[in-house]
């Protein structure tokens, strides 16, 4: 392999964007050759995931010149991701993703650092996210995306009410899902976030109970059948053993019963790939999409230095033909789970802490999994309700049945509302009146 300085020329058309100015130019843009040094000696770039967008990515990066990159992911090497994560081979199953990816860059690209993370990113803290001046995700977890765009908007700092421009890190987003993807850019605080557009994201399929266990016609429903039916009901490895699916024998054991079902009703189709599918709620990959959104990504990382970025939202499907489209999405106004400052949760006293419990998961702004509440009691601080802890779920759980009032809340009380789709408690102030109309407020609240 050759060193910069056996490679002649080699960042010249770098430097034919980065020393000249252009019609697409950002206004502030200012050519000079320092910009090429920013890139390669000072720049740190975090990318999220070393999946099938992960690969593309870092492979993008180090060719453009960013030298001190970051790579974060929990996963390891599946023999089913060696079709389109390029930087894995089959000798690398069962190693980390983010050690074998920075280990095959650095080799393979001249001058490039990458430093793996084989970790959860909710490891860290904010200090090290902080240290970074872009963060680029490929991530094909909701709720991660979720807890990324949380901390990143904890990291903000205010001057006279308005966002220091020097504390925002750029989130550059992106996700594939067979023939389509998206890619955004998010400038936490001053455009529209992910909390913002969780109405985009499209909902999981789920069968109805009644169609899986009475009348099933597709081979998914006979293996949702093994699924949520029989593996409850008959333990075949053991009382309390959850289902694993990257489990062969878990899997295996799905198949079986599920052709059994489908043999019943004379339905065809039950394969391992399809029960691993279902079991796992996986959506086949294609390369090439892939490579589409992490080039689009990788050009809104570079032209966060001398172009206009993405504004802001771009959606690509290629299932017939190949078709682009970019808008602005829009920031919520009224509420975001994003905001600082407490925000209003209106009740009737006689609603029950179920009540508040449902709308913190079901409504659109907040979409939460399992959130726990906790407040300040007569001085004494109090945990409502927690369902992450088993100890405390038990202890709290009485708690769901009890209207506001008998639990002694009162309006004007507030509310910490931890949940694992955001790094930092959300904080509500709590108006209550004795009408039973708060819940239509409460909708109008949500659909703004």
């Amino acid at each position: 392999m050759g060193t910069d300085t056996e490679c002649s020329g080699r960042w010249n058309h770098i430097r034919r964007l980065l020393e000249r100015g252009g019609p697409f130019a950002h206004p502030d843009f200012e050519p000079s050759s320092d910009n090429l040094t920013f890139i390669q000696e000072t720049c740190r770039i975090l990318v999220i995931g070393a999946g099938g967008l992960g690969c593309e990515l870092l492979k993008n990066l180090a060719l453009l010149g960013f030298r001190d990159v970051h790579v974060i992911d929990m996963d390891t090497i599946d023999v089913s991701n060696l079709n389109r994560q390029f930087l894995f081979r089959p000798k690398d199953v069962g190693s980390s993703k983010a050690d074998v990816a920075a280990r095959f860059i650095n080799t393979r690209v001249p001058g490039c650092k990458v430093t793996p993370h084989h970790a959860k990113i909710q490891d860290f803290d904010e200090s090290f996210y902080r240290g970074f001046h872009i963060v680029v995700c490929g991530l094909d977890s909701i709720v991660a995306r979720r807890w990324i765009n949380g901390m990143l908007f904890s990291l903000l700092k205010y001057e006279n009410g308005e966002v220091d421009q020097t504390s925002v890190i750029p989130l550059v987003d992106g996700g594939t899902e067979g023939l389509k993807g998206n890619a955004r850019v998010i400038l936490p605080g001053i455009t529209a976030c992910i909390e913002c557009t969780l109405d985009l994201y499209p909902p999981q399929i789920n069968f109805p109970l009644c169609t899986i266990a009475h009348t099933p016609r597709l081979p998914e429903h006979c293996i949702e059948y093994a699924r949520i039916l029989l593996w409850p009901k008959e333990e075949p490895f053991g009382a309390g053993v959850a289902i694993d699916g990257d489990n062969p024998l878990h899997v295996s054991w799905i198949m079986k019963k599920a052709e059994e079902r489908a043999e019943e009703y004379g339905i065809t189709g039950i394969t391992y790939r399809l029960t691993q599918g279902v079991v796992k709620r996986i959506i086949p990959a294609v390369a090439s999409t892939n490579a589409v959104i992490a080039v689009c990504l990788t050009s809104c990382v570079f032209h966060n230095s001398c172009c206009q970025p993405l504004n802001n939202y771009m959606n690509f499907n290629d299932i017939e033909g190949v078709y682009t489209y970019t808008f602005e999405a829009q920031k919520r106004v009224r509420l975001s789970r994003c905001s600082l400052q407490p925000q209003a949760l209106c009740f009737c006293e006689e609603d029950k802490l179920q009540d508040v419990i449902t709308y913190l998961t079901e409504s659109t702004v907040y979409q939460m999994k399992s959130p726990g509440i906790t407040t300040s009691i007569d001085g004494k601080n109090r945990t409502l309700y927690m369902q992450t802890v088993k100890s405390i779920e038990e202890k709290t759980r009485g708690n769901l049945k009890k209207t506001l009032k008998e639990l002694g809340l009162t309006s004007g009380q507030e509310l910490y509302v931890a949940d694992i789709t955001t790094p930092s408690s959300l904080i509500f102030r709590l108006a209550l009146s004795t009408s039973m109309d708060t819940s239509a407020e409460n909708s109008l609240n949500a659909a703004n």
